[in-house]
């Protein structure tokens, strides 16, 4: 399933989430103007590596990308949900909230794999957690769909609930079948960072101080 829009409106301009956009896209653009040497140099410095552990590198490894595919699946993502995770929060929450989960989602992966010397990149685990949030605050929202059945594709308006939970679900037992390839020791996806980040912006969005009128759950048909 593919999520091409949400019905959910916002009250505020989302700028956090068009800077951080932004932001992903300028890095990835000069990754992409660098030599193959340089490119790989710039990943092992500020990307996870979990042998190598830095401070630093659990939030640098967030801007970082490894193609097209990545880094436009990502923001799409983004985009469809952190307007109204940043609505909820505010500017500045949201942008510490989006930080505190992709570090989340980064040392949960070091967690599983202590002696991984393989860099991992991507904001996938910061939008995890908002997605994580999206569940918690907007359960009912209606998400535009695209489904491909067997050689057909049609669009449906799902319930976020629905899409959100098979979502995780996915990530979950794509993490349980990469655990075959030698503790990620080939290059892969980092799954259960994925995981590490939906849970915790599930447990931060309940702990992170909500505007007035995000006090109480406002999606749409409840």
């Amino acid at each position: 399933m593919i999520p091409l829009r949400d019905t959910q409106r916002s009250s505020s301009a989302p700028v956090v989430t068009i800077l951080l956009i932004a932001v992903n896209f300028a890095v990835f653009f000069y990754e992409i103007s660098l030599d193959s040497f340089s490119r790989n140099h710039l990943i092992m410095a500020f990307g996870v590596v979990p042998d190598r552990l830095s401070a630093a590198s659990l939030i640098t490894s967030m801007f970082l990308h490894g193609g097209w595919f990545h880094v436009i699946g990502n923001m799409w993502f983004l985009w469809i949900f952190g307007d109204n995770i940043e609505d909820t929060l505010g500017h500045g929450k949201y942008t510490l909230f989006y930080l505190l989960c992709g570090v989340a989602a980064a040392l949960t992966h070091v967690l599983l794999n202590p002696d991984s010397r393989i860099p991992t990149i991507g904001a996938s685990g910061a939008i995890a957690g908002v997605m994580g949030a999206y569940l918690v605050k907007f359960p009912h929202a209606r998400i535009l769909t695209l489904i491909p059945i067997f050689i057909f594709i049609t669009m449906y308006e799902l319930p976020a609930a629905v899409v959100l939970a098979y979502w995780f679900i996915l990530q979950i037992f794509s993490g349980v079948g990469s655990v075959a390839y030698s503790q990620l020791s080939e290059g892969g996806v980092a799954w259960f960072a994925h995981v590490g980040g939906f849970l915790a912006g599930i447990v931060l969005i309940k702990v992170f101080p909500t505007r007035g009128q995000y006090e109480r759950r406002r999606d749409l048909n409840w």
